[in-house]
């Protein structure tokens, strides 16, 4: 399979930028913005230019205590399909929680939350990603995340805890250079130490991203430049091994396409440096052979592929020996049997995941053992994000409301946790607003009540005044 090279996050936003920008040799899209059915045309035309488009999942939750949604699995087997993709990518994130396995509220983060580094969650991790990968029909990658909290009791570093999944699974490792950053600043964790546990040869792709520091913590907000410490980070993982492909992620706040540009050129500087420095690494190697000791033996699994596959391989599938279906009872690295108890660790796991999820989102009490300043800013974080992609997805409140929008909104989002999607979540604010009387201006509570009404029922309303007429007064009656 063919190297990627470098690439960008393609957006609606920047579709025609990305288009004529020189030197992209791949696009990465997020899968639950496409529809199978009706590609953007940008999207099309790159395909037909030979340029390769990769999905990028958001919404799995493969770490959380659930199974994976078939659904879902279903869904983004259909936009692999419909991209011509030669792989998919998702996330070591949890993005729900509670529900029927632990009989509590079901909850919604909206965002990518850690999963702790934990036996339990790793043997939860593994199945559900096995799963994943009987029902896709390409190899998957997942990606480490970026964190303002972390976990009590957690028994493994990121870089082993990352090592142990792709021994387990075969799964590929999408490496986010910004996300390590993020939990450098974050969580005091070494980018060097993990990049050195990790199983190199495993690597699909790497992200870079920019972000922001505020109040001591960095936030991962792909609407910023892409600072130093991660380009140098990228230089460090360049030096170990050659990443397939590197890609620039940007998801608002989009400048001038020369300065996107300018940042793609800064990440090719980065991996060119760690080239240089792997070949002159090679080089004191060999010229030092007969002081080399023997090196130390690697765990089972990724052992055969580091003895036997260059470091610049391209091959994505499952290295050989790895069983990455769901049947069977095979051991890790650990020694473990990966199917052993795995029903009694999701429900431990979910319960874990539905607290820390409630505190969140609920404002119920912050689970012993976590930071709560950091539960705060982290709860913040996702009411803001909230806000903001309520914003995109239903724009006509904002017009609505005005300057009030975000304040209304930050207010209701303090005791009315996401339960569905967001589209789900503009219309329980509006119903949430109109149901105390609000807003205060009559016209602007008529225009909000139209809205909601247009919106709310099972069909989309009849152009004809007297059926819209009808159907409105309808909806008004049966709510009195």
């Amino acid at each position: 399979m063919k190297r990627l090279g470098t690439g960008i996050g393609w957006r609606p936003e920047i579709a025609d930028a990305v288009e004529r920008m020189p030197g992209i040799d791949w696009v990465e899209t997020v899968a639950e913005n496409v529809c199978p059915g009706h590609l953007p045309e940008s999207l099309r035309r790159l395909r037909e230019r030979g340029v390769t488009v990769v999905p990028h999942g958001v919404s799995l939750g493969l770490g959380g205590a659930d199974r994976p949604d078939e659904g879902r699995l279903a869904a983004l087997a259909e936009r692999v399909e419909a991209l011509g993709s030669p792989l998919v990518t998702e996330h070591i994130a949890f993005v729900r929680a509670g529900g029927s396995l632990t009989a509590t509220p079901h909850l919604e983060a909206g965002h990518l939350l850690p999963v702790p580094r934990t036996r339990d969650a790793l043997d939860v991790l593994c199945e559900n990603v096995r799963i994943a990968q009987e029902a896709l029909p390409v190899p998957l990658a997942v990606e480490n995340i970026a964190a303002l909290i972390a976990w009590p009791g957690e028994e493994m570093t990121e870089g082993q805890f990352l090592y142990e999944l792709a021994d387990r699974t075969g799964v590929r490792l999408l490496i986010d250079v910004a996300n390590l950053h993020t939990n450098h600043v974050n969580r005091a964790e070494d980018p060097a130490k993990a990049l050195a546990e990790l199983p190199l040869e495993a690597i699909a792709y790497v992200h870079v991203a920019g972000g922001f520091a505020r109040d001591g913590v960095w936030h991962d907000s792909h609407a910023h430049p892409v600072p130093r410490p991660v380009l140098d980070i990228l230089t460090d993982l360049a030096s170990r091994v050659s990443p397939p492909g590197v890609l620039l992620e940007r998801d608002e706040n989009f400048p001038e396409p020369a300065e996107l540009e300018a940042e793609l050129a800064s990440i090719r500087r980065a991996v060119e440096a760690g080239a240089v420095e792997r070949v002159k690494a090679e080089v004191r190697a060999a010229g030092n052979a007969v002081a080399a000791r023997r090196p130390e033996a690697a765990p089972a699994g990724w052992s055969e592929v580091r003895a036997g596959t260059p470091a610049h391989s391209d091959a994505w599938a499952a290295p050989r020996g790895h069983q990455t279906g769901t049947a069977g009872a095979t051991r890790g690295a650990s020694g473990r049997p990966e199917h052993s108890g795995v029903d009694e660790a999701r429900q431990r796991l979910g319960v874990a995941q539905a607290a820390l999820l409630s505190a969140l989102v609920a404002g119920t009490p912050v689970p012993e053992g976590f930071d709560r300043v950091r539960v705060g800013v982290q709860a913040r974080a996702l009411a803001a994000k909230r806000a903001d992609v309520v914003a995109k997805v239903a724009p006509e409140l904002p017009e609505i409301l005005g300057a009030d929008y975000r304040t209304a909104f930050l207010a209701y989002a303090q005791t009315q946790p996401m339960t569905g999607g967001y589209r789900r979540d503009a219309l329980t604010f509006a119903e949430h607003l109109l149901s105390a009387g609000r807003p205060g201006d009559a016209a602007a509570r008529r225009e909000l009540r139209e809205w909601w009404l247009e919106r709310s029922g099972p069909a989309p309303r009849s152009r004809r005044p007297v059926r819209r007429l009808a159907r409105a007064t309808r909806k008004v009656l049966l709510r009195r």
